[in-house]
């Protein structure tokens, strides 16, 4: 089975229920509900997406989300190891790293992102929603 790492930005599109990048990640989350894909995000992402979502809602409201979300998303790990290599890594921004180090750490195949190039350097593919859909309507 396939492993997704969800970036940030895609969890708040899904739980925020963005305008024009909503129905992307909603597809997405529909193939981990049907157990066709396993998908992964890091704490830092449910932080600040809980942060995010509670400048618009309400905190309890954002929570549920966040707690609906979980049974289909495992936690990334995110660990001392983790923060070293993005420490010492060659991101330009480091949230950026530390989110490719927790996919690697956490075996994912490919990492979801509206924010491709942040992740040029990438040893694993990195594409954003649609892209992704696309490929696998192509199997």
């Amino acid at each position: 089975m396939q492993k997704l790492f969800l970036d940030v930005n895609i969890v708040v599109d899904f739980l925020g229920e963005r305008e024009h990048f909503y129905k992307s990640a909603a597809k997405i989350l529909t193939l981990a509900d049907r157990k066709k894909i396993k998908i992964f995000t890091s704490p830092t992402s449910i932080s600040t997406t809980y942060y995010l979502l509670t400048k618009y809602e309400n905190a309890k409201i954002a929570l549920e989300k966040i707690r609906r979300f979980k049974l289909l998303c495992s936690i990334a790990v995110m660990d001392d190891e983790v923060i070293e290599k993005a420490i010492n890594s060659d991101f330009k921004d480091f949230e950026d790293a530390m989110q490719y180090y927790s996919a690697i750490a956490s075996n994912c195949d490919l990492i979801i992102t509206r924010n491709e190039k942040d992740f040029k350097n990438a040893l694993i593919p990195v594409m954003n929603a649609e892209s992704y859909m696309q490929t696998i309507k192509k199997h």
